[in-house]
């Protein structure tokens, strides 16, 4: 028997907390179902969205925590942990809220009278947060110590995390039980079953309910528990090996072949922030609560010690990566969001590299650098979503600050980004641009700032009208000496488009989009056609009509292509005579489409054509 099976605790939750249990998850299901009626009568409006974000959230996270709690935690520890997750949830709820305010809704990117629910990502980050709070109060309790040991953290996350996916497993099992069921009748003409589950006062609670079954069920009987983690962790850290030996191999090509290759993905900090991620919950799948380490096959020793010097190195590059991106372009709310996970892997990197060459038993100091990362994981949880290191008003004061300093261009600024992620505090900065009357390309801002506050969509948004001197902006000329027609960027844009904007580039009829355009004769008649292309896309190929310029078609070109990309970059695109001619069908004409793929030039002498 294993140091880890001896270890599996009796049940010390009496049968009779079960009722407590299920009593509490139905209670959640009908206050659920009442907040929702509400909102659908049109209670929770706009003007108190923040009270009901909050009642969501503490409505939705604490009663679970309450659940798994009873019959571990004494009552004024129950308390004294609870009231403050509460508030503390309830804060996040307002504040989430608060930063909404005057910007488009995360779920429509427009603007809502509506209710606003919390934001998909402080759902996210707030069950994992009081997640680990919860396993860690527990440890610590279990101890009977506000600092708990490392195996007890062990136990509890472990135990916590079984039983979370058993019971959101368990749950979805009875909804298909349930739909099958209705699926059934309804095939007998018997509807009232699938009435049933569209109810939201049978929806709500059933799910409460079914999940606090199940947790209650995974609490009573340990052994289930334990057997599952064991089978896993096991799997897992046979997997391990496999890891080191390519993310290893990886890291030694890097000398040979440069970074360049890495940069050139656009996803080289997240692509190692996860190679980081995976080895660390390997490791930690082989260490376990670290009383197992003689029972350990050596591979998975020698694998787990390799793994625990990799990730310090992963770490760094990435962090290298990042910083070459912030330089460049400014703080967003994703580089924000990575740089905070390069803290927790820079921490857990440095720790297990320290660990992996000082620690007196197999990874034995492993243990208190996970508990030391584990609370600077919940602060930066905590931090994000509050006012203390709020993503949205540090990267809007980031991209204020490189368009100030005219580290990019007025023309070139991404106004929408300010819109549509920065929150109320982009929204902000938009009246502050709208308002710019002085200093150099005040006119362009000004211009742009105020398109941009006039959007209240990001996507599929309707067609804006776009007046020439805001076209002009959009358009940059690639061909040497040649300037766009006045009767191209004077045209009504938005009446042509119409409907079939997915037909044209957006830069047409969207203020923060820009195009490159070419002045190209492709008829041989002496008027050039006016050629758009945005970023790496195709080329939108526009003729001079007797009722304006129309759209005539789309020539494709490699998108991945760097001889071409940089050849039209430069302007140097030219006609070429057909080299056989439209076969005209009952008078219409069909041009001969070849099925050969699109073929991409050498580096050396292009000429795009």
């Amino acid at each position: 028997m294993s140091s880890v099976e001896s270890y599996i605790p009796k049940s010390s939750v009496s049968r009779s907390v079960a009722g407590s249990r299920l009593l509490i998850g139905l209670l959640q299901g009908l206050a659920l179902y009442l907040i929702y009626q509400a909102a659908e009568s049109g209670l929770w409006v706009a003007g108190n969205s923040a009270l009901f974000a909050a009642l969501l959230l503490v409505l939705t996270i604490l009663p679970v925590l309450l659940i798994s709690a009873l019959g571990h935690f004494p009552a004024r520890t129950l308390w004294r942990w609870l009231l403050p997750a509460a508030a503390v949830l309830a804060l996040l709820g307002f504040y989430d809220i608060w930063r909404g305010t005057g910007a488009p809704y995360w779920d429509t990117q427009q603007f809502s009278d509506d209710a606003r629910f919390p934001s998909p990502l402080l759902w996210l980050h707030a069950v994992a947060g009081f997640f680990i709070a919860h396993a860690m109060v527990g440890a610590a309790v279990l101890d009977g110590r506000r600092v708990a040991g490392y195996r007890s953290y062990f136990e509890s996350a472990t135990k916590l995390l079984i039983q979370f996916a058993f019971a959101a497993v368990f749950t979805g099992i009875i909804w298909l039980v349930l739909l099958l069921g209705a699926a059934l009748f309804d095939m007998i003409k018997l509807a009232f079953l699938k009435n049933v589950l569209d109810e939201p006062w049978f929806a709500f609670p059933v799910t409460t309910f079914a999940f606090a079954y199940a947790l209650h069920i995974t609490d009573v009987r340990p052994a289930i528990v334990h057997g599952v983690r064991s089978l896993v962790l096991v799997l897992l850290s046979w997997i391990l090996p496999v890891a080191v030996l390519l993310i290893g191999g990886f890291l030694l090509a890097l000398p040979f072949t440069g970074l360049e290759p890495l940069w050139a993905t656009k996803a080289a900090t997240a692509l190692l922030l996860a190679a980081s991620a995976v080895l660390a919950v390997l490791i930690n799948a082989a260490f376990q609560d670290g009383s197992i380490a003689e029972e350990i096959a050596l591979p998975i020793r020698i694998g787990a010690r390799i793994a625990a010097v990799l990730i310090l190195p992963l770490a760094l590059i990435a962090t290298y990566a990042l910083s070459l991106r912030v330089g460049q372009y400014g703080w967003t709310v994703d580089r924000l969001v990575a740089a905070f996970c390069l803290v927790v892997a820079l921490c857990c990197g440095a720790g297990y590299f320290w660990a992996a060459l000082r620690s007196p038993q197999w990874l034995s100091r492993i243990a208190p650098v996970n508990i030391f990362t584990a609370f600077i994981l919940l602060f930066l949880l905590l931090a994000i979503f509050s006012p203390v290191l709020d993503p949205a008003r540090i990267s809007v004061n980031s991209q204020m600050a490189h368009l100030k300093a005219g580290k990019i261009s007025a023309d070139k600024f991404d106004y929408d980004y300010l819109r549509f992620q920065g929150q109320r505090f982009g929204t902000a900065a938009l009246k502050e641009l709208a308002a710019t009357s002085s200093g150099k390309d005040a006119t362009v801002i000004a211009m742009k700032a105020k398109a941009a506050l006039d959007k209240d969509l990001l996507w599929n948004a309707k067609p804006q009208k776009i007046d020439s001197k805001l076209l002009a902006l959009n358009l940059s000329v690639r061909t040497p000496d040649q300037v766009l027609p006045q009767s191209f960027l004077a045209q009504n844009w938005q009446e042509t488009i119409k409907e079939n904007a997915w037909k044209y580039p957006d830069c047409l009829h969207d203020s923060g989009r820009s195009c490159d355009a070419f002045l190209v004769d492709l008829t041989g008649d002496g008027v050039s056609e006016v050629l758009l292309r945005q970023e790496a896309g195709p080329l939108f190929v526009f003729r001079l009509g007797k009722d304006g310029w129309v759209h005539e078609g789309n020539i494709l070109v490699p998108h991945d292509c760097g001889p071409i990309n940089d050849a039209l970059r430069l302007g140097r695109i030219s006609a070429a005579p057909a080299q056989m001619a439209d076969a005209v069908i009952a008078g219409t004409p069909y041009r001969l489409a070849k099925d050969a793929p699109l073929s991409c030039p050498p580096a050396a002498g292009t000429q795009a054509k």
